[in-house]
């Protein structure tokens, strides 16, 4: 701040016009920082002000004018600059004249109140809403001396009214000694309310403003609704009522922005020079918001002009004495309707403690009470809706077709003995059965020969639900009994179960064989339901737009005397999973636009032609290269199984195709390295050869791979981000010696960092290994078991080496990550199974030592197959595909600061024995 202070001191000087007689500014300019230190409200504010000026008065830097006013100006615009509050002026008037009023309740007794009937208006308005203006707030004398008068004539014939409209827009003045008498009647007796804090720095004290525990006659009390309104006009103690009320949530202000002004300002005279500056010399702090309303004034929580507040601010106690009798009638329509019984006592409870008070319209009453509805069970049916502005035709999303009054249903037999049936409507099952012949004449039997049949939606805006069993059993075995879905109803509190029926007439399409769906926006209602089942059943490809979203099986209930309406579910939809769909649009499979949706249902029945024989391929694969063969036999099964199962119908692309498969080989297998991808050109991975770094290359190798640091107890430091083939380390193997070794290898302890190590070549870590043991005996570091070759290779450390060993008995420490994987995990392991390293930081990624990249079948999709298992040198077990867990686990960022401590700590207490 003593920064600030310095600014403010140096505009006070920056202008230089040489003049007959200035003497006198240095004088002044001290003289005003004396009384802004003794006044100015925030003190803090002037830290280092006196000393600044008097440097700048030493220095030579001070103003040069000698025209009075101009000087004032100057001075004006550097003090309100440097401290950013704009009630700070310094006026010249060597004529004017200080009159300090009489204190108001030093007035005569009829004075008094002559003064107030003046500034006080009252009426009782229709629906007995009370009118309160108060032009200017009396302080606390006042209110002990006319106190019985006060209550008698004013406060007595509105404190009866349910609802109180309060007027501050042309209140002026004011004492906030007099806002606790206010406030008070407006909250309950207990407990005592903090309201305001006011501190006055030319006697330095802080007095806080409390309510008040007695009150003469009855109070008004927080309950009842009470509507402030406020205008550009209102200032002082008004404005610190009206945002006391405000911030304690006990009233709506209504209105515009007020005056901003202050809770004291004074004038005071610069010695004999005819100088004044004013000073703000108190200041508020209110205890909920910890700000203010001074200078920037109080915002309402409606905006209108004020001509018109006194209207909007009736309209809103209409609106604000509803919320509770809104929130009741919904409450009671959820006990009684919703069809999620086990969440209607959690909604109650959020309504009953939820806080209305930012409520303003029924606009806003919707949303909030929807926002709390939701905050508890997201579920889109049910929600508060207004009314206005809402008819038929505005609800109507019913698409215009020509023919929509042609037969009930389409049928067409397409290229590839595929089926095409569309109908527009789920008819009623008295219906449907009563035309039972006729549609197995016209369709069943037209269709049961057919290998795939493609059902269309695009135009089907609902119709019965009931009518779903009856469909829905054409589209399996009539052996099969299938369990469909089930509906609970609340209003009735029973649930009841739909299988497929045995006693269709006309012959079933069978369970094998491929649907597909066609969906549009327009597909609504009973038309969603039969897409969904579709999918939940696993029997069919949905292909279109997303549907609707029509919510089904809800019941809509105005709420009186409002034009909100609720509208609630009484009814579950429920998959054979156990899932309750919440009427959200179905998703297709595959999402096009509705007029291409038959020629890419045409392209996925082709591409599901091949899937069969691709699945049967990942098996084989499986079954011939992954590491361990009773896993392979066991994820083998389990395909051929869902195929069967129709599991792969939501598949509708090499994309999903190799997700789904992805997602089930893992699953299966535990096996997180398992993976299937696609690539329209052939991956590098099958054909990958390390290359032979030229020698231009090797030192930018060396400097890209490896980083080499002594730290300070002759501890070295390594960290190589990739595992490079044994083949380009022997042909690099002089210079690395050289560059990255030669530091290393007579160091006393050795820290090797791998947490940035994603893997690379398992044929370097019998050579990086080697290194860390002795030369004789050969040490035994893992045992690789190829399942492609069904050999096993104990893999052992290396007879010579290129330079000097480290050795086996000096320290290591390995830092590893989340992120250390394959062929550098694989090194940690060793070294930890060996105890030759003490591992720290996070688990590794659990990557495969090897993994093969085997195309399936003449497919642009790869199969990742971990085609190598691990045997530990001491177990004997396969390594766990969970990644090397650290000897000490600490996050990856700070193990290496962890390892230095150790390796210090270790050092001292080595040094203490000698």
């Amino acid at each position: 701040m003593a920064g600030t202070v310095r600014v403010f001191a140096l505009i006070m000087v920056a202008c230089r016009v040489p003049l007959v007689d200035t003497s006198f500014q240095p004088a002044l300019v001290l003289e005003m920082a004396k009384i802004l230190l003794d006044n100015y409200c925030f003190p803090e504010n002037l830290v280092g002000m006196q000393e600044a000026i008097q440097q700048a008065i030493s220095s030579g830097e001070i103003l040069h004018i000698s025209d009075r006013k101009t000087l004032a100006a100057v001075l004006t615009a550097g003090v309100q600059g440097a401290l950013n509050d704009p009630r700070l002026t310094v006026s010249y008037e060597p004529n004017y004249i200080l009159i300090t009023p009489p204190a108001l309740q030093s007035l005569p007794t009829e004075q008094l109140i002559r003064l107030i009937r003046n500034t006080v208006k009252l009426e009782v308005m229709d629906n007995n809403v009370g009118y309160l203006r108060i032009d200017r707030i009396i302080g606390q004398e006042t209110v002990s001396k006319l106190g019985r008068l006060l209550h008698d004539n004013i406060w007595k014939k509105v404190a009866h009214t349910s609802a109180m409209i309060f007027d501050l827009r042309f209140s002026t003045a004011g004492e906030l000694s007099g806002l606790p008498y206010i406030v008070s009647y407006f909250s309950d007796s207990e407990p005592l309310l903090h309201i305001d804090t006011i501190y006055e720095r030319p006697t330095n004290t802080t007095k806080e403003l409390w309510t008040m525990p007695t009150l003469l006659g009855e109070r008004y009390g927080k309950r009842k609704e009470l509507i402030v309104l406020i205008s550009k006009r209102t200032m002082g103690a008004a404005e610190a009522l009206a945002y006391i009320l405000k911030h304690l949530k006990r009233a709506v202000i209504v209105g515009e922005r007020s005056a901003g002004g202050s809770v004291k300002v004074e004038k005071l005279s610069v010695g004999d020079s005819g100088f004044y500056i004013t000073v703000p010399v108190a200041r508020s702090v209110n205890p909920v918001t910890g700000q203010s309303w001074e200078v920037s004034g109080v915002s309402p929580s409606v905006t209108v002009n004020p001509k018109e507040a006194i209207g909007k601010a009736k309209s809103l106690i209409v609106i604000r004495k509803a919320i509770p009798k809104v929130v009741k009638r919904v409450s009671d329509i959820i006990k009684r309707f919703y069809s999620f019984k086990d969440k209607i006592p959690a909604l109650l409870n959020q309504l009953a403690k939820t806080d209305f008070f930012t409520v303003v319209s029924e606009e806003d009453l919707a949303a909030k009470l929807n926002y709390e509805l939701q905050s508890v069970f997201e579920d889109p049916r049910l929600y508060i809706k207004t009314m206005l502005g809402l008819s038929d035709s505005g609800l109507d999303t019913t698409p215009s077709f020509d023919d929509l009054n042609d037969p009930l249903f389409k049928l067409k037999i397409l290229s590839g003995n595929n089926g095409y049936l569309r109908f527009d409507r789920f008819p009623a099952p008295t219906v449907l059965m009563g035309l039972e012949d006729r549609i197995k004449e016209k369709v069943w039997q037209p269709v049961k020969d057919t290998e795939n049949l493609i059902i269309d939606l695009r135009y089907n805006t609902g119709g019965s639900t009931e009518a779903l069993p009856i469909l829905l059993s054409y589209m399996f075995d009539t052996s099969s009994n299938t369990h469909l879905f089930s509906i609970y109803d609340s209003v009735r509190n029973v649930t009841a179960d739909f299988h497929t029926l045995r006693n269709i007439r006309g012959p079933s399409y069978g369970s094998r064989k491929g649907i597909y769906v066609l969906t549009s926006y327009y597909t609504a209602e009973a038309g969603e339901e039969f897409a969904y089942l579709m999918q939940s059943l696993q029997r069919g490809t949905v292909i279109g737009e997303i549907t609707s979203g029509t919510l089904l099986h809800s019941k809509t209930f105005q709420v009186e005397e409002t034009s909100l309406a609720i509208n609630v579910p009484v009814i579950n939809f429920i998959d054979i999973h156990g899932e309750c769909w919440l009427g959200g649009g179905v998703v297709p499979d595959a999402i096009v636009l509705a007029e291409d949706a038959v020629e890419r249902a045409r392209e996925i029945i082709a591409f599901h032609k091949d899937i069969q024989a691709l699945v049967q391929e990942v098996g084989d694969l499986l079954e011939k290269h992954y590491s361990v063969a009773e896993v392979a036999d066991k994820v083998g099964r389990l395909l051929q199984s869902k195929l069967t199962e129709g599991l792969y119908r939501s598949v509708v692309d090499y994309e999903s195709l190799a997700s789904q498969l992805t997602a089930d080989l893992q699953e299966t297998s535990g096996d997180h390295r398992l993976h299937i991808f696609y690539c329209e050109t052939e991956p590098e991975s099958l054909h990958d050869v390390p290359k032979i770094p030229s020698p231009e290359e090797v030192g930018v190798i060396i400097d890209a791979l490896f980083k080499v640091e002594v730290m300070s107890g002759n501890t070295g430091y390594l960290r190589f981000d990739m595992m490079e083939d044994i083949k380009v380390l022997r042909a690099i193997g002089s210079q690395l010696i050289k560059a990255v070794w030669s530091k290393l290898v007579n160091t006393d302890v050795l820290i090797i960092d791998l947490r940035y190590n994603t893997g690379g070549y398992s044929t370097a870590i019998p050579l990086i290994c080697s290194y860390f043991f002795d030369a004789q005996p050969l040490k035994h570091l893992y045992t690789i078991f190829d399942r492609s070759t069904t050999t096993a290779t104990k893999v052992m450390t290396l007879p010579e080496v290129l330079g000097q060993r480290y050795g086996s008995q000096k320290d290591i420490y390995i830092l590893t990550s989340h992120m250390t994987g394959s062929a550098a995990e694989a090194f940690a392991r060793t070294m930890k199974d060996l105890k030759r390293a003490t591992v720290i930081g996070e688990q590794t990624i659990g990557g495969a030592l090897s993994s093969g990249t085997y195309q399936i079948g003449n497919s642009i999709l790869y199969a990742s197959i971990p085609n190598q298992a691990v045997l530990s040198a001491v177990t004997g077990k396969a390594w766990s595909v969970s990644g090397v867990e650290p000897h000490i686990a600490v996050q990856a960022n700070d193990s290496l600061n962890v390892a230095q401590k150790i390796i210090g700590t270790k050092h001292q207490k080595n040094n203490s024995g000698k």
